[in-house]
């Protein structure tokens, strides 16, 4: 009976020494840090923000009193949009927000209390470098289309046809330009959670063998994202509704 008592705890300890050396699972939720400083603020309230379906909706707060920096920590399972909104308490809700791409790991956002979302200088991100890019060609887009829509105005208050006419033309010709940028940008950047995002929110209603071109090339990884999913869903409802 001792033998066998002693054969038994043997076991029982070999056992316990196996099961704790198993890996564990590995969860597909990780943590993201968001920290940075805003130079010039002494008393405000930061808030981390997100959108939830059709809603914006604070995740995270933190009271900025005696010191500029801050900190916030949350669990992500894919790289997606956020917002650091400050309240500075001044009724005046312009500037106040500053949109980035989050995904694990720790992103840095340094940026100036009066120019709070034109100054932020933001690292630690792929996506957020690859959007930064984006951003400053739609800028320049911007820019034209701006000055092209101020000419074709002016040129139809002059009741100048032929030259409204032609404007008309380069802001088509533009738009077309953008799409196919944008289109472009994100099919040559499929492994990353932008490529879905931009197809989602800047041209979701191009072509669809155009945003195909998009879906094919993304990564398992990006497919299965919450930009991912979307595109695909999307992409699912407007072939059903477009074959009606």
């Amino acid at each position: 009976m001792l033998r066998i008592h002693i054969r038994f705890s043997i076991s029982l300890i070999a056992l316990i020494l196996i099961t704790g050396c198993e890996p564990k699972p590995k969860s597909n939720i990780d943590n993201m840090i968001v920290k940075g400083r805003i130079e010039g603020l002494r008393k405000g309230k930061l808030y981390l923000q997100k959108m939830e379906d059709t809603l914006l909706v604070n995740i995270d707060s933190t009271l900025v009193k005696g010191t500029p920096n801050f900190s916030f920590e949350t669990p992500i399972k894919t790289a997606e949009i956020f917002y650091l909104y400050l309240d500075k308490e001044d009724g005046d809700s312009l500037n106040d927000r500053i949109l980035f791409f989050g995904e694990k790991g720790t992103i840095e956002i340094n940026t100036l209390l009066k120019t709070f979302d034109s100054s932020a200088e933001i690292k630690g991100s792929k996506n957020q470098k690859l959007l930064q890019e984006y951003l400053s060609f739609n800028k320049k887009f911007n820019e034209q289309n701006l000055e092209l829509i101020e000419g074709f105005y002016k040129a139809q208050l002059k009741r100048n046809s032929k030259k409204s006419d032609s404007l008309q033309q380069k802001i088509d010709n533009l738009l077309k330009r953008r799409y196919l940028y944008t289109i472009n940008f994100a099919a040559q950047n499929t492994d990353q959670n932008i490529a879905p995002y931009l197809a989602l929110t800047e041209v979701y209603d191009a072509n669809l063998s155009l945003l195909d071109s998009i879906a094919v090339k993304m990564t398992p990884e990006v497919r299965n994202s919450k930009y991912g999913i979307e595109f695909v869903n999307y992409l699912e409802k407007r072939r059903s509704t477009e074959k009606k």
